[in-house]
């Protein structure tokens, strides 16, 4: 096929083309920020000229908290295999999503476990309010998750000990976050995995289950 038939048929798949333009965003910017990720680099990756870059999107700021949106969206939809059989203990959802969590650390290209909105949080958002704000909508979204199925969880078993299920789901949202990043630098993914299975063992001794 042509370059220019390529280009046509881009033309007709705006959804498409955008979307390749978020891949290659995602792809750069986990390897190496949004400071240091220019938009010559993304319209290389995405095998795009800057006009198309520009058709889709104002600006690289725009197009990076598009990214962290898409990022978002694909992290909540495999979170959500561990609630979405309804009829299942809150707890045993619970236990789902951490396994799913521990998943995250054995891809087999043994790429490290990195999350996009962790590190645009910790880049962007003390300087950046479009990044503050798309960060701090998904970091609630993950937590306002885990503290209804604490809730339900709650409901259905005798807790060992008083606790609020928000203020456990953020505790569980910074150490995942925090994991994560402290696993990027030093590294490991076995660190993450185990305090995963720490915050697991935590959880389950909020409640009374035998």
């Amino acid at each position: 096929m042509s370059k220019k038939a390529t280009s046509s048929k881009r033309e007709r798949d705006p959804a498409a083309t955008r979307q390749r333009l978020i891949d290659a965003t995602v792809r750069l910017m986990l390897q190496q920020g949004f400071s240091g990720t220019s938009v010559d680099q993304i319209c290389k990756e995405a095998g795009m000229t800057k006009g198309g870059f520009f058709h889709h999107f104002e600006n690289k700021e725009a197009l990076g908290t598009a990214a962290v949106e898409w990022w978002g969206q694909m992290g909540t939809a495999l979170y959500a295999e561990a609630w979405k059989d309804t009829a299942l203990d809150p707890l045993d959802q619970l236990r789902r999503m951490f396994d799913i969590m521990i998943g995250f650390t054995r891809r087999p290209d043994e790429a490290a476990c990195v999350c996009m909105v962790g590190m645009m949080s910790q880049e962007m958002s003390a300087t950046n309010p479009a990044f503050q704000a798309a960060c701090e909508k998904e970091l609630n979204l993950w937590t306002t998750n885990v503290a209804r199925m604490l809730t339900a969880a709650k409901k259905l078993h005798k807790p060992e000990t008083k606790f609020d299920p928000v203020q456990v789901a953020w505790f569980l949202n910074s150490l995942w976050q925090g994991s994560m990043l402290v696993g990027k630098t030093c590294r490991s993914q076995e660190l993450i995995r185990h305090n995963i299975k720490l915050a697991r063992a935590y959880v389950e001794g909020l409640f009374q289950t035998n």
